[in-house]
C-alpha cells in the first residue's frame, strides 16, 4: 500500500467544485479543505506508486480550476497516534 498527501492550491471559489470532483475517485480515503498555504489536502491510497503518479498527473492535476499540486509520499513506517497509550 502507498498513502501520499497532495497539497493543492486552487483558483478562487473553485475549492467546493473540485473537492466534489476528487471525493468520486476511489483512491482518495480523505479531502480536507484547510487555511494556510494550501486550500485542499488530500489523502490517497493506492496499490502501487505508478497508480498514484497516474491518478495526480492524468485525474487530479486536470481538473479545472486546480492551480497548482504538492504530493508528499509517506515513508514507510506509519504510527497510528490512536493506540498509542496516553
Amino acid at each position: 500500500m502507498v498513502k501520499a498527501y497532495v497539497m493543492i492550491n486552487t483558483r478562487p471559489g473553485k475549492e467546493t467544485e473540485i473537492i466534489k470532483e476528487i471525493s468520486k475517485m476511489p483512491e482518495v480515503s480523505e479531502v480536507h479543505r484547510v487555511f494556510g498555504p494550501f486550500d485542499i489536502v488530500v489523502e490517497i491510497k493506492s496499490s502501487s506508486m505508478e497508480a498514484i503518479v497516474d491518478l495526480i498527473f492524468e485525474k487530479i492535476r486536470k481538473i479545472d480550476g486546480i492551480e497548482k499540486t504538492i504530493t508528499a509520499i509517506t515513508a514507510e513506517y506509519e504510527i497510528d497516534v490512536h493506540d498509542m497509550p496516553i
